[in-house]
């Protein structure tokens, strides 16, 4: 199974909740939505942009949700006792099970 691992840190000049941080993933994964639809045209609007420009701006929200979303994980195994770890392991098999992974 191929797999795209990355870090990311836990912002600790925040206290975020679940509600608030559910919010957050909600705003930048519409960014994102938004730099992918209005760099390529389907806004409406005529924007000559570099493919490499637009590849970098949907990089960025991208990222910025993957870190919102690890900042929930942090929330929910803090203050809720939630083991991320063993989620990673019922989501991977639940993967399997659909038939998404060999």
């Amino acid at each position: 199974m191929e797999q795209k691992i990355i870090a990311l840190p836990r912002l600790n000049k925040l206290t975020p909740t679940v509600e608030s941080t559910a919010l957050k993933l909600m705003e930048e994964a519409g960014e994102l939505a938004q730099a992918i639809g209005k760099f390529r045209g389907m806004s409406g609007e005529q924007i000559q942009v570099e493919e490499e420009e637009v590849m970098r701006a949907i990089t960025r929200e991208l990222l910025d949700v993957a870190q919102t979303a690890v900042s929930l994980m942090f929330v929910l195994e803090e203050h809720y006792g939630v083991d991320i770890q063993q989620a990673l392991k019922e989501h991977v098999d639940k993967l399997r099970r659909k038939g998404y992974l060999a």
